[in-house]
């Protein structure tokens, strides 16, 4: 296609989302009106990511990292930036509990909740407040140091409009720091709530995690939705780990499916730095999940584990991105998808190995069940290798639940909805079982059970079996 062909494709399509666009520049106008303490810094940084987005606009299909992925109906959405707290009751945040954290910061729709967070007694070495207090006024007893040089360091407005867009619009988030040589042994959750309303509302958390050299933490991004209306989260985490750092992250998305979900991770590795990423998709109606590692120091090991279960017309779509700057790294990137109905699922895994980065073994693999005819999985690992020293290898599978394996379940006394529900768990489990950290994996596996199970108990497998054919009981090879 023509550059003048796509550039007028794009007018057209921002034309069709004029007045949505107004209601973004009007929570930019709301931003820069409110008196607050940003330093000047951060005040040039919105500004310019402001002027990428208004430049650049919303991403289409002939971009090719969105090729699988339409946000239409998203640009056509007139979100409006949520103005205050909602009421939202120590109850309603209680049911979303993750048991032996070492503390829980609250959310409500973009703005930090004290009075119904817990975070009473750290740990020795976890600094933690919220992103806008550091910048305000620094944590009691200790003012952030370096927060200039990390907070937008890493996450690239350039490449990445919604980036863009939470860099101008973010209001707040969580700011950790774990000190050097400090072992938090229990997970820190980030608990972020979108309340919604009559409005469709839109909210940019920011979160940034400074893990200093020879120090572990885990930390849990949880979102979730109170109501059922409509409602953007646009979410950036930067993560830094310093040398020999530990640290492992997960996203836990579970939002209503009037939900649109976007969520972006990028982390800078040092020197034999470890990072293990666990990714569980389980809700939202338009789900976009980028997971950007750089292995920039040598020796770095790097895991990227996910889940997504869709069902209806779910649309849950998975970018990693893996660069292997230094040499001696190692990655491995996992990821299972569940899809029912008319899901539809995407998994884009790209390695990159720079020239410096020899003696890299990497392995990327992507597993897919589809139970039913209309759900539909693009999948596309990819490997680009600058270096000659390496080993590198890829692939995907896509297939349906074994009959036989169902029939013999069956027979040993179990119902039918009993036995899909176990096929499907194991086949979920193979994340699990790579998650290490107790409190993270059992809060994990309680929200996978439960999915799954609402997941069986709507399928209707009688009218399904008729339909079957034999040959698709077996993994077709993609890659």
């Amino acid at each position: 296609m023509s550059g003048a062909i796509e550039a007028e494709m794009r007018r057209e399509t921002m034309a069709t989302v004029a007045k949505p666009m107004d209601n973004y520049l009007e929570a930019y106008g709301e931003l820069r009106a409110l008196e607050r303490r940003e330093p000047e810094w951060m005040r040039n940084l919105r500004d310019e990511a402001w002027e990428l987005f208004r430049e650049k606009g919303f991403p289409t299909t002939h971009d090719e990292d969105w090729r699988f992925t339409s946000v239409a109906a998203l640009a056509r959405t007139p979100f409006r930036r949520a103005a205050s707290h909602a009421a939202v009751t120590a109850k309603q945040i209680e049911a979303h509990r993750l048991d032996g954290s070492a503390c829980r910061l609250v959310f409500v729709n973009g703005r930090f909740a004290p009075g119904i967070s817990d975070a009473r007694s750290l740990p020795a070495g976890l600094e933690i407040c919220s992103l806008a207090r550091a910048l305000d006024c620094g944590m009691e007893g200790c003012a952030p140091t370096g927060i200039e040089q990390q907070l937008g360091g890493y996450a690239d407005v350039h490449r990445d409009v919604f980036v863009a867009l939470n860099t101008a619009l973010w209001e707040d988030g969580a700011y950790l720091r774990i000190r050097r040589g400090a072992a938090i042994k229990q997970p820190v959750h980030l608990l972020y709530v979108t309340a919604s309303g009559d409005e469709a509302r839109m909210i940019h958390p920011r979160t940034l995690v400074i893990v200093e050299d020879a120090s572990q933490v885990a930390v849990v991004e949880d979102y979730v939705s109170l109501g059922e209306g409509a409602a953007m989260c646009n979410s950036v985490t930067e993560l830094v780990a310093g040398q020999d750092a530990a640290v492992s992250h997960y996203l836990v998305e579970r939002e209503n499916l009037a939900s649109f979900n976007l969520s972006t991770l990028r982390v800078e590795l040092g020197r034999g730095a470890r990072l293990a990423s666990h990714s569980m998709l389980l809700g939202g109606g338009l789900v976009r999940n980028n997971v950007h590692p750089v292995l920039a120091g040598e020796g770095a090991e790097c895991l990227v584990n996910g889940l997504f279960v869709g069902e209806g017309r779910q649309h849950l779509d998975n970018y990693m991105l893996v660069e292997h700057a230094k040499p001696q790294g190692s990655s491995r990137q996992f990821y299972n998808g569940i899809l029912d109905e008319q899901a539809h699922g995407v998994f884009h895994g790209r390695i990159v190995v720079h020239p410096d980065a020899q003696k890299t073994d990497a392995k990327q693999t992507n597993r897919n069940l589809l139970l039913s005819d209309e759900a539909r999985i693009d999948t596309k690992p990819q490997l680009e290798i600058h270096a000659d020293d390496v080993k590198c290898t890829h692939g995907a599978t896509i297939g349906q639940i074994e009959e036989e394996a169902l029939f013999y379940l069956r027979s040993r006394g179990l119902d039918e909805v009993a036995a899909r529900n176990l096929l499907l768990y194991a086949f979920a489990a193979e994340c699990l079982e790579r998650m290490h950290e107790a409190p993270a994996r059992a809060f994990a596996e309680a929200l996978i059970r439960k999915r799954l199970l609402e997941m069986a108990r709507r399928a209707h497998p009688a009218a399904r079996l008729a339909d079957q054919d034999e040959k698709a009981q077996n993994w077709e090879e993609v890659g």
